[in-house]
């Protein structure tokens, strides 16, 4: 929640737009040869019980390109890894032309009703400990394309875990009505983000990564890195909360994300 980053015990640093930043990826004329359309919410069956929680045995990684179409599971370019969409209030997501593929298209900034009542949508894995870093270094990301009529207190890209209950998390997110994004971690409560004071709802797709290293957590807009803050070497991130994309789930209050999402990425070294 956007709320609990700027709660007691953050950890943040701020750093001035640098000159050369400039976004790598543009749009082409190409049609996708995959089927855009709206996803279908599907409910994975309840998760286990188990609370043992356990990490990445060795590196990982995966990536969404989403360019499989709406008739096929969307799953990472190895074919695993399943994401699926949820909604609530007729809150759907569609699959729409970017580039030469697909990127994910989210509902619309919900203004006219009380947010309880909004309709809200994100993509959902199930529990899988092999996603969690522990103490290992960690990269992730996303391409996201947003104006500024998608923004709000918080809008989740990517995530797994919660950053309130004594648990461990990462995510990336774009705060506040300025357009921010934040990469940010947790471990016991204590959060550590890393934001630019640099807006990316500016209609242009950027490619933001959050790297964490033994102490250190850095965020880099289309390859150029804008952020950093020091995160404590033995800081464990492993949770039992599934990979999500747009939110922190369907239900209220979920700092839903308002834009497109293309080529997540999430690699554990």
């Amino acid at each position: 929640m956007a709320t609990a980053v700027l709660g007691a015990g953050v950890a943040i640093a701020h750093f001035s737009q640098r000159s050369d930043a400039a976004p790598r990826l543009h749009p082409v004329d190409p049609v996708p040869t995959a089927s855009g359309g709206v996803l279908t919410n599907r409910i994975f069956e309840a998760l286990d019980n188990e609370t043992k929680v356990s990490v990445a045995p060795g590196p990982i990684g995966l990536r969404y390109t989403f360019d499989g179409g709406v008739d096929q599971p969307i799953t990472d370019e190895s074919g695993a890894h399943e994401l699926r969409a949820q909604g609530q209030n007729g809150g759907t997501l569609s699959l729409v032309p970017q580039g030469s593929g697909l990127a994910v298209q989210y509902p619309a900034r919900c203004t006219e009703v009380p947010e309880p009542e909004c309709p809200r949508a994100i993509l959902e894995g199930v529990r899988d400990d092999n996603l969690n870093p522990g103490l290992r270094p960690l990269q992730y990301g996303a391409s996201i394309l947003m104006n500024h009529s998608d923004l709000a207190d918080g809008a989740n890209v990517v995530q797994k875990g919660f950053s309130v209950g004594g648990g461990s998390q990462f995510k990336l997110q774009v705060d506040h009505e300025q357009g921010h994004p934040s990469c940010v971690i947790v471990g016991h409560s204590h959060i550590y983000r890393a934001e630019p004071a640099i807006d990316v709802a500016d209609g242009v797709w950027h490619e933001v990564t959050c790297a964490r290293t033994d102490d250190r957590l850095a965020l880099s807009i289309d390859g150029v890195e804008h952020a950093s803050v020091a995160v404590p070497r033995r800081l464990s991130i492993a949770n039992t909360a599934p990979l999500r994309v747009g939110g922190k789930g369907p239900g209220k209050g979920n700092d839903q994300f308002a834009g497109q999402i293309d080529n997540v990425f999430l690699s554990i070294l």
